[in-house]
């Protein structure tokens, strides 16, 4: 039998986890704040927090200084495109971990979780120096492809994770009557595991819209997503803390809205094959 929860620890438990997500939201929340004030008061000492004038005046000026349109559009097709091609790269791989596993199979888990441990800024001359010889420096193409090889561990990680809570016996009960591999990854394997991919999806998407080491080295103009919109905004003159408060909550908004709208779906997720 389950025991049951007594109120006290109840409501300590609920004040605790408030507490925490109120803190983790608060450097959010003084960000969309301080967009809506003058630079003056952005900077004042002591900080004001909610008694100051209002005003839509840095986004204004964020709107006729940069075409916010081209930089969302990058972040769109980097994140989703590296997200997608992960996707396609690592369901078969995740599969074949978790239902054909050899004695090397922990080994190559490891090894792929490992090289997240490499600073990126070692990599960075080599990847630089090959895309300026193919010709994708400032190209999205090639941040695609980046941000899917950053993210692969990530993505077959939680993925062999989720397929190893799927009982085999159904798989092997489709070979029985004539799945072919494909018809067992696309019709039995995928639907199953909807769960844990919808959030592995979600997960690296927020991964790859986030990242900004790559997207601020490997582009200038034409494939610059909304982590270069942001730099924009920290100039020799100083920081123009209003206005970069402003492109800031413009870069974040979209993927604040994701998050709200898919968190049943992502958490769904994240617990997938907790409870049995």
């Amino acid at each position: 039998m389950a025991r049951s929860v007594s109120p006290r620890r109840k409501l300590i438990n609920t004040t605790a986890a408030w507490a925490i997500g109120l803190l983790i939201f608060f450097p959010i929340l003084w960000t969309i704040l301080t967009s809506f004030k003058t630079e003056g008061q952005a900077i004042a000492s002591p900080p004001i927090f909610l008694g100051f004038d209002w005003t839509l005046e840095n986004y204004r000026t964020v709107m006729e200084r940069s075409n916010y349109g081209r930089f969302l559009w990058n972040s769109i097709i980097i994140a989703g495109g590296s997200t997608i091609l992960g996707l396609i790269i690592a369901i078969p791989a995740a599969w074949s971990m978790a239902f054909v596993p050899s004695k090397r199979t922990k080994d190559v888990l490891l090894w792929m979780l490992s090289t997240k441990m490499l600073p990126a800024v070692g990599v960075l001359y080599p990847i630089y120096l090959l895309c300026i010889q193919l010709g994708i420096l400032d190209n999205r193409v090639a941040l695609v492809v980046i941000l899917m090889l950053i993210n692969l561990p990530i993505i077959v990680w939680m993925l062999y994770t989720y397929f190893r809570e799927i009982p085999v016996e159904i798989l092997e009960a489709a070979r029985m009557d004539g799945a072919t591999l494909k018809e067992e990854l696309l019709y039995i394997l995928t639907p199953m595991a909807i769960p844990g991919i919808a959030s592995t999806l979600l997960l690296n998407f927020i991964l790859a819209w986030n990242e900004a080491f790559w997207t601020l080295n490997l582009t200038a103009v034409n494939a610059a997503p909304l982590t270069a919109f942001i730099a924009s905004y920290s100039s020799p003159e100083g920081l123009f803390f209003a206005k970069l408060s402003a492109a800031s909550t413009m870069a974040i908004a979209p993927i604040l809205i994701l998050g709200w709208f898919s968190q049943k779906q992502l958490v769904r997720g994240l617990t997938f094959g907790a409870v049995k």
